[in-house]
């Protein structure tokens, strides 16, 4: 149990106000007070009563249908989901997963959500964001922001040892952001630090004490340490998480990676965090990932018959074959994940925005929709901010207009028809349909669209470099997180890691990193409306439409939810054979 606070920070009882007066949504007052270090049931309290008090409540009422199980200051984060009955968890059992399995060295460096997922029962984060968008501590204990937003105090648990039996102190946390800030590292950690902090700004003020002091305001700091790239590592890390040799946090231990093949891990003795019973988790023996390529076909029979129990990240084509199985749960999930389609502005012809947007004009959303996605998704705008994301300013749905692009080519100079290879990973299904139907959409407006197909492994090799493609971007609980990932430069003026497309508008950045630092949610989305016209206007990608996503699995396997970003938070998951199909 940890110390109760005095203090709440002055934009939670301002935020209870709009909350009263229906200016802000129930959900989005949620998000503020917790990223403000008030617990996740202490939130829910101040969200049902009325009346702002000088120190907020450290538990839920007896009542509170919604609290999540795990309280911000109390105990480390949770999905929020019911609790089993007393003695009706069963302990055992080996949860298979079919996913792919490429290789990797530096956490600070995955690319895509499956690394961590194959790691994150081995390695643990400072904060975790749960299915309901609300992040709350994890292997911190609390966190506490100045009134400005610019100096976080991070308060870590003091009950954590490593596998090797070193005691989680503040020195383990500064060798991680040492990683993470520095250029060489390559991490897309950077850009969401980028004009904020400098390892000059971060102070290990005792063994459990770490202050961030920042160089301007930045609310998504919570959110920040649960980037998936930021599992937290021993000081001791030797710049390979594959050798089996580094000491770990998590409720497993890793005993085999094999590229291309399968990652097993298994239960360790002497996790920090109990189960409902009271010992230590895992319920689970052991998780298996075993790589079945890129074709999700293989996956669908293989679950289907046995030889897994889940899948990672089903396609459209693989809920289509699914969703009237009865012996297979598919629980469904609207997101912010997308399909960007990105074009190089270092490179002619996308170096004139005039084409930039005659191929985004192209787009006839709803068919692309209908098409590539079987209608389960919601339209875009061509700017990477979803309607699911607190700051989102509604807008309308840009038109499909050949005529329109047509003249824009002609404005620019452009002898039609204009040919363009799009590169798409093959694994995607539903992207090599998005371009298929582009390719028709587009050929009145003066494209010559062809397909540069490959596998996913060989898109993911490549995937910053190619001149036009589709990249499949993953959900974030907020825009001012996502943004800085790939619409920014360093401070030396160079795209940040993620930058695929090259494009960098400095008025677009001036008003991002003025929505970062500001708390109130009306006043970020009015700002966010100016971010999302100059993304479509002059901007680089187009987004059709916003994806619903699907957990697929075995419904003997509890607690197996699922989560906007795929995140397989699987510590509480638990295998009952009574209930196996």
């Amino acid at each position: 149990m940890s110390e109760r606070r005095d203090r709440v920070h002055p934009a939670v009882p301002e935020a209870q106000e709009q909350l009263r007066q229906g200016r802000i949504s129930r959900r989005e007052f949620l998000r503020v007070a917790t990223l403000l270090g008030v617990s996740a049931p202490a939130a829910y309290v101040l969200a049902a009563c009325g009346t702002p008090t000088a120190t907020a409540p450290t538990s839920a009422p007896a009542a509170a249908t919604e609290a999540p199980a795990a309280a911000a200051t109390e105990a480390p984060a949770a999905a929020a989901t019911a609790a089993p009955a007393m003695g009706a968890i069963k302990r055992g059992g080996t949860l298979r997963v079919g996913m792919q399995v490429p290789a990797v060295d530096h956490p600070a460096r995955f690319s895509w959500v499956f690394d961590s997922n194959e790691f994150r029962q081995v390695f643990e984060y400072l904060t975790e964001t749960g299915a309901d968008n609300i992040t709350r501590p994890y292997m911190l204990e609390s966190w506490e922001a100045s009134d400005d937003l610019k100096t976080w105090t991070l308060n870590l648990r003091k009950d954590i040892t490593w596998s090797n039996g070193d005691t989680f102190t503040s020195e383990d946390v500064l060798f991680n952001f040492k990683e993470w800030l520095a250029p060489e590292t390559k991490s897309s950690i950077l850009g969401l630090w980028e004009g904020f902090l400098t390892i000059d700004g971060v102070e290990a003020k005792d063994d459990y004490t770490v202050v961030l002091n920042l160089a301007a305001p930045k609310l998504d700091v919570p959110e920040t340490l649960f980037h998936y790239p930021a599992q937290i590592m021993h000081r001791s890390f030797n710049g390979d998480l594959t050798t089996l040799s580094n000491p770990s946090t998590g409720p497993m231990k890793l005993d085999e990676f094999k590229v291309g093949e399968r990652v097993k891990v298994s239960k360790r003795e002497g996790y920090w965090q109990n189960g409902e019973d009271g010992n230590p988790l895992p319920y689970l023996d052991a998780i298996e990932y075993i790589d079945l390529g890129d074709d999700q076909t293989a996956y669908v029979s293989a679950l289907q018959g046995g030889q897994i129990d889940t899948i990672y990240d089903p396609t459209v084509d693989t809920f289509l074959a699914l969703r009237n199985d009865s012996k297979i749960t598919v629980e469904p999930l609207p997101t912010a994940q997308a399909r960007v389609l990105r074009m190089r502005v270092d490179l002619d012809p996308w170096t004139d925005v005039r084409v930039r947007n005659a191929l985004k004009m192209s787009q006839d959303r709803q068919a692309i929709l209908d098409n590539a996605f079987f209608g389960q998704g919601e339209l875009g705008h061509d700017f990477h901010v979803a309607p699911v994301q607190p700051e989102y300013a509604p807008m309308d749905v840009p038109a499909y207009d050949p005529e329109g692009a047509k003249a824009l080519l002609a404005e620019a100079g452009i002898t039609t028809p204009l040919d363009v290879a799009i590169s798409v990973g093959t694994g995607w299904t539903d992207i090599v349909s998005y371009v298929e139907s582009l390719k028709e959409t587009a050929k009145p407006a003066g494209f010559n669209i062809t397909l540069d197909t490959m596998p996913n492994n060989s898109y993911w090799d490549k995937w910053t470099e190619v001149p036009v493609g589709v990249t499949a971007w993953t959900h974030r609980p907020l825009a001012v997180m996502l943004l800085p990932l790939a619409y920014i430069a360093d401070s030396e003026g160079n795209p940040v890691p993620w930058n695929e497309s090259r494009w960098v508008d400095q008025e677009f950045s001036d008003l991002l990193k003025t929505a970062q630092g500001t708390l109130d949610i009306e006043a970020r989305r009015a700002i966010m409306k100016d971010i999302q016209r100059i993304q479509q206007e002059r901007g680089s990608i187009g987004i059709s439409w916003w994806m619903n996503v699907w957990n697929v699995y075995n419904p003997a396997f509890q607690n197996l939810h699922a989560h906007p970003t795929h995140y397989q938070i699987w510590r509480d998951t638990w295998y009952d054979p009574d209930k196996a199909a």
